[in-house]
C-alpha cells in the first residue's frame, strides 16, 4: 500500500510540474527591496551598474512599484539615477500611479 501512495505522489508531482502548476511565474516572484540596495550607488553616484546590481534589479522589476511606497529605499528609486540605472540594465521602469 506504502509503495502504491508512493507512486501515486511522485506521478502527480510529475504531471503537476509538467503542467507548470507548481512553476513560479514572474509575477509570483518574491518582492524583496533589499536586492535594490545593491544598485545604491549606481543610483546616487554616476556610476556603471554593475552586472550584479542589474540582474538583481531585473529579478524585482514587476516589484518596482511597490517599493517606490517602501520608507526605506523608495526614496532612491525616485531619485533621476534610478532611471538612469535601469536603462543602462535593460530594465523598464514602470510609470507608477
Amino acid at each position: 500500500m506504502e509503495k502504491s501512495l508512493r507512486c501515486f505522489m511522485v506521478a502527480l508531482m510529475a504531471l503537476l510540474l509538467s503542467t507548470g502548476y507548481l512553476q513560479l511565474t514572474e509575477a509570483q516572484a518574491p518582492c524583496d527591496p533589499v536586492k535594490i540596495s545593491w544598485c545604491l550607488q549606481a543610483i546616487v553616484t554616476n556610476m556603471t551598474p554593475s552586472a550584479d546590481c542589474c540582474e538583481k534589479l531585473k529579478d524585482q522589476e514587476s516589484c518596482l512599484c511597490r517599493e517606490t511606497a517602501d520608507p526605506t529605499f523608495g526614496g532612491y528609486l525616485g531619485l533621476a539615477g534610478a532611471r538612469r540605472v535601469a536603462a543602462a540594465c535593460n530594465v523598464t521602469f514602470p510609470i507608477c500611479t
